[in-house]
């Protein structure tokens, strides 16, 4: 594909990242005849040339930590909500609070992931992480002002604006989350990994966070309202930080890179078809990352080829049967790329599954006559700070197979019986110390933060460049559909610890209301 003098310098000026790079807008024009017959003229520019480029350096680790700080964006909001389970036991007393948060968001998540995937050649990646941020800020900042501090509503209507604020939170939050992946498959596999080493960050800083206000601050509406603003603070911090990087010429190198390498391959596919001495311009004006597989689509008009005719390819207009294409072929891009890496999905699955099954749910049920409500904080604290380091190591250089990885994920469900042993029966938990429950959370939370990482660090690497954003698309359809499914199954528990308690309690109301009709009581 060859480019005129005319626009060298341009073009030049686009890969030093100084103007825009991406190819948006399309024109043909008759090449001359010299150029027809292998004559180029000097000072031509070919577009996606083998030529050696100075790959830029990721100084001081700049933009590895603004990527970690993306991960801890995108997961911060709802760790808010979920970590203050004290606060949600006092105030929404003998409700399923926790499980009904964790099962909205699980399921709106889902939606996301999916009108994320179908939205990924519409809307700019830019577009979709700017809107998740701004609808995991709106929620937070609402719930900690009107309901929190100025408390406006009664306790049935704070309940379902508490989930209603979770579902929105759920939508932008995952729509981020997909989105980033999408982003990180195109940089170096590191990055994938400092984005979900910041995933777990957030339960860290949230823990940690929580840990603090409620033993610095000894009211609990005001160590609540500082623990929100806190994480409102951290969020709006992430969001500045990823306005600036992605302008970097770092990120800007390896994003464009990427989209080049799709581009070629389609160019390739129509100048096979149509190389009868036709050149292709392009029009660098046109807004960034505005790409669809409708821009290589073009009307060659009336077949006229005379000399100074400037032929224009422009967008047909969509209709539906096109549309019904698009959406076929969208598929089929999705089950081709699920062909090549189906085990590292659902290694991602069985991971995620197993442990929505017993976090936050089952965790947020533990209870001990010397700790009380402190049990619960602190073996959620313990799970994320084990998940954290699970995901410093999956940076460790070592190549899984994903059967490996999958046999891994399936061996992790002896923790299912474990768990449940510390909280049943419920006078009597069989693991009833609470070095138990804090001891499988750390043994979770590691294997967590490793198996969920791996499979999605290595999966990019398996399919073609072009095709690792739609690979991140899908690697996170299946951490999604994992975690969807293990929360539903994590009712199940709750179901069990409820009825026990239930039981239990009645038992000790017969038993007082007995002891008071004898005598001497």
């Amino acid at each position: 594909v060859i480019f005129p003098d005319m626009y060298s310098e341009e073009w030049s000026r686009n890969r030093q990242g100084r103007e825009k790079s991406v190819i948006t807008n399309f024109s043909f024009s008759q090449l001359p005849d010299e150029e027809k017959t292998g004559r180029i003229k000097p000072h031509t520019h070919v577009l996606f040339s083998d030529s050696e480029e100075s790959i830029p350096d990721d100084r001081y680790h700049g933009i590895y930590f603004a990527m970690l700080l993306a991960g801890v964006g995108f997961l911060l909001p709802y760790n808010s909500f979920i970590t203050d389970v004290d606060y949600l036991h006092r105030k929404f007393i003998g409700t399923s609070i926790v499980f009904d948060m964790s099962l909205t968001y699980i399921l709106v998540a889902l939606s996301a992931v999916i009108v994320n995937n179908a939205l990924v050649e519409r809307l700019s990646l830019n577009t979709r992480i700017c809107v998740g941020y701004l609808f995991a800020l709106g929620p937070l900042v609402f719930v900690s002002v009107f309901d929190v501090w100025l408390e406006l509503f009664d306790t049935q209507q704070s309940y379902a604006l508490t989930l209603a604020a979770i579902a929105i939170v759920a939508f932008g939050c995952t729509v981020q989350q997909s989105s980033f992946y999408g982003y990180t498959g195109m940089l170096p596999k590191r990055y994938t990994q400092g984005v979900m080493t910041g995933e777990s960050t957030a339960g860290v800083i949230v823990s940690l966070s929580r840990i603090f206000t409620k033993l610095l601050v000894e009211d609990e509406k005001n160590n609540t309202i500082i623990f929100f603003l806190l994480s409102v603070s951290i969020e709006t911090l992430c969001f500045l930080l990823h306005v600036v990087v992605r302008r970097t010429h770092f990120v800007r190198y390896h994003t464009d890179r990427a989209r080049h390498s799709w581009l070629k391959v389609q160019i390739n596919n129509v100048t096979t078809k149509k190389h009868s001495g036709y050149q292709i311009h392009y029009d660098s004006s046109a807004e960034e990352e505005v790409i669809s597989h409708e821009i290589m689509v073009f009307n060659l008009g009336n077949g006229s080829h005379g000399d100074g005719i400037y032929v224009r390819f422009d967008v047909l207009k969509p209709d539906t049967k096109r549309s019904w294409m698009s959406v076929k072929e969208l598929l089929g891009q999705r089950c081709a790329v699920a062909r090549v890496i189906w085990t590292y999905m659902l290694s991602i699955l069985v991971t995620y599954f197993i442990t929505l099954c017993l976090f936050p749910g089952l965790e947020s049920e533990l209870r001990n006559d010397t700790l009380g409500e402190w049990l619960p904080i602190l073996t959620m604290a313990l799970f994320n700070m084990a998940d954290f380091v699970g995901k410093i190591l999956a940076a460790c250089p070592y190549e899984w197979g994903g059967v490996q990885l999958l046999v891994c994920s399936c061996l992790r469900v002896l923790f299912l019986p474990l768990f449940v042993m510390c909280v049943l029966p419920v006078q009597r938990p069989l693991l009833a110390h609470p070095a138990w429950p804090c001891g499988l959370s750390l043994m979770l939370g590691i294997s967590n933060g490793y198996l969920g990482s791996v499979p999605m660090i290595q999966a990019a690497g398996k399919v073609p460049l072009q095709q690792r954003e739609v690979a991140g698309n899908t690697m996170t359809v299946s951490y999604m559909a994992g975690l969807m499914l293990g929360s539903a199954v994590s009712y199940s528990t709750y179901s069990l610890t409820s009825q026990a308690q239930s039981t239990h309690t009645l038992k000790l109301n017969n038993t007082l209301t007995v002891q008071s009709y004898v005598p001497g009581h």
